[in-house]
């Protein structure tokens, strides 16, 4: 509620009824600049609250984090003006997302409390101690495209005369591969899919002979346009594969019944395509990778004799959010290990990001996150102590695009926003 309107309604009652939400702050959605609210005005507009005798719900008292795929999203005028939240919601609240709490908005906000309640000042407790672990070098293990027969339950995967969207086959989070064919004949040809949910990645093959992947570009529900694919001259038929990935559900307004996946035909030069196969890739669980590279190395249909290459002068241009120009277009999985010797250096950190694309990270198997750099404003996902283990620790990371170029994270005491397409 805006301070005017405080006022009048203290005015009026000479009291103020509880407030349902006060907000510390606000939320951030990928390709912003991450929200912030100034300390005094905060403090200011909720001492007028509670010093006239009324309460407040602190909405967030402490931020936190959307680990796994669980981040929230907001539309604006239509289902198709579509923000994705970070996978932070620090939402710049009093106590941090990590848990710190020296900082100006929490000192004000508690003289403020003081001031109008009585209640006695404490001494603050310390920072939670952290801890930078350095860089990590990773290594690639496995494109998606050479694993895709075995890392899904053959039972899950599904066969309809059209594409389904993600709820239909009882998958809430995550990615769904769709597969098809149809037949090349033009120089070139445009891809319609009129409703994709959310972000949808495209690749093109001969299904005949050594399948060799072309990509050819994003679609993206939130600036939805066409997609020119190549002829590859093929002797059989053309594979098209779309990767679509579910950034998050909307959580708030009219659109909140928010299915996931295709939800409308999809058409090659305005015929619309039928017999599709479809994958889901929930990625609940990453221990299996270590046995994929075993099976890359065996010659099995449709795995081993596939590479992906993209077009050299095909970057990004159809996002809205900038990549790197070096962006590729291969979905991949790179695996990297540090050691922690005892317990007691096991603490929170951060991991920068800074120089890759588009993906999901794991540590010692826990999902914390989606990462997203190329958009901004996050650079840096939160690891809590918790998660770390004395000994090996690894890390997974799935990235859709390319890595950067050292194939290398780091580990850093501080979180990042300063991100995105400008930097």
């Amino acid at each position: 509620m805006a301070h005017i309107q405080i006022t009048e309604e203290i005015q009026l009652a000479r009291k103020i009824s509880p407030f349902k939400e006060f907000y510390t702050g606000w939320l951030t959605h990928w390709g912003e600049r991450i929200a912030t609210t100034d300390a005094t005005s905060t403090a200011k507009a909720l001492k007028t609250i509670l010093c006239h005798n009324g309460s407040a719900v602190l909405y967030m008292a402490h931020g936190g984090t959307n680990f796994g795929f669980y981040n929230g999203a907001n539309t604006g005028q239509d289902e198709s003006d579509y923000k994705a939240d970070l996978t932070s919601y620090d939402y710049d609240a009093p106590i941090k997302e990590h848990g710190d709490v020296h900082n100006a908005k929490y000192k004000a906000l508690r003289r403020v409390i003081h001031e109008c309640t009585g209640t006695p000042l404490h001494p603050l407790p310390a920072n939670i101690k952290k801890a930078s672990y350095g860089i990590m070098k990773l290594q690639k293990v496995v494109s998606l495209f050479d694993i895709i027969d075995n890392i899904n339950d053959p039972l899950k995967v599904s066969v309809s005369e059209h594409p389904l969207y993600m709820e239909q086959i009882g998958q809430m989070f995550g990615f769904l591969l769709y597969m098809s064919e149809y037949q090349g004949k033009l120089p070139s040809s445009i891809l319609s899919i009129p409703k994709v949910h959310d972000r949808a990645q495209v690749f093109v093959s001969c299904s005949a002979g050594v399948r060799t992947l072309r990509y050819c570009g994003v679609i993206e529900r939130w600036s939805n346009k066409t997609l020119e694919i190549p002829n590859l001259r093929c002797s059989s038929k053309t594979s098209l594969y779309i990767l679509v990935e579910n950034m998050g559900r909307v959580n708030y307004g009219p659109y909140i019944f928010d299915r996931k996946g295709i939800l409308s035909p999809i058409q090659i030069d305005g015929i619309t395509l039928r017999h599709w196969k479809m994958y889901p890739l929930a990625l609940n669980s990453l221990d299996i990778l270590p046995k994929l590279q075993l099976i890359t190395q065996i010659p099995y249909a449709g795995a081993s004799k596939m590479s992906i290459h993209g077009d050299s002068e095909k970057i990004l241009q159809d996002s809205s959010c900038c990549s790197n120009e070096s962006t590729s277009a291969e979905p991949a999985f790179y695996e990297g290990h540090f050691r922690i010797d005892n317990e007691t250096e096991i603490k929170d950190t951060f991991i920068s990001f800074r120089g890759w694309n588009k993906g999901v990270a794991f540590v010692n198997n826990f999902n914390i996150g989606r990462f997203w750099p190329a958009c901004g404003p996050q650079c840096t996902l939160y690891v809590p102590a918790p998660i770390l283990r004395p000994g090996d620790n690894i890390v997974v990371i799935f990235e859709l695009h390319a890595p950067n170029h050292e194939l290398t994270i780091d580990f850093t005491t501080d979180p990042d926003f300063t991100c995105g397409p400008e930097q």
